[in-house]
């Protein structure tokens, strides 16, 4: 009997570990710990498509300078070049908004 016992936690656990590492940004959007921040990027590689969408996979800087991951899709496929301010929360994306090159903070270097 403790055999079973051990067995389902460990199955239980691999399950757990996998949605955690599979659904990150599902994960991020809810969890309280992880804070929301503002990302800059630069529009730099055209999109992927992805289910009829542009899947965008870019690196940005917080207002801090440091760099971010982010990656999110838009309905219209963005030029390359184009300033943008996501706000992220971890691995999650809520939006972002077009913005002008003077909007992005000085300290940002590209």
């Amino acid at each position: 009997m403790k055999k079973g016992g051990v067995i389902t936690a460990l199955i239980l656990i691999v399950l757990a570990v996998f949605l955690v590492v599979s659904a990150r940004d599902v994960v991020d959007r809810f969890n309280p710990l992880v804070p929301k921040e503002d990302v800059f990027v630069r529009v730099n590689k055209p999109a992927k498509p992805d289910q009829g969408r542009f899947k965008y996979e870019l690196t940005g800087y917080n207002a801090e300078g440091k760099k971010k991951k982010v990656t999110f899709t838009s309905s219209i496929q963005l030029p390359e070049g184009t300033y943008l301010k996501v706000s992220a929360k971890g691995a999650y994306t809520e939006n972002y908004e077009k913005i002008a090159e003077e909007e992005v903070p000085k300290g940002i270097k590209w």
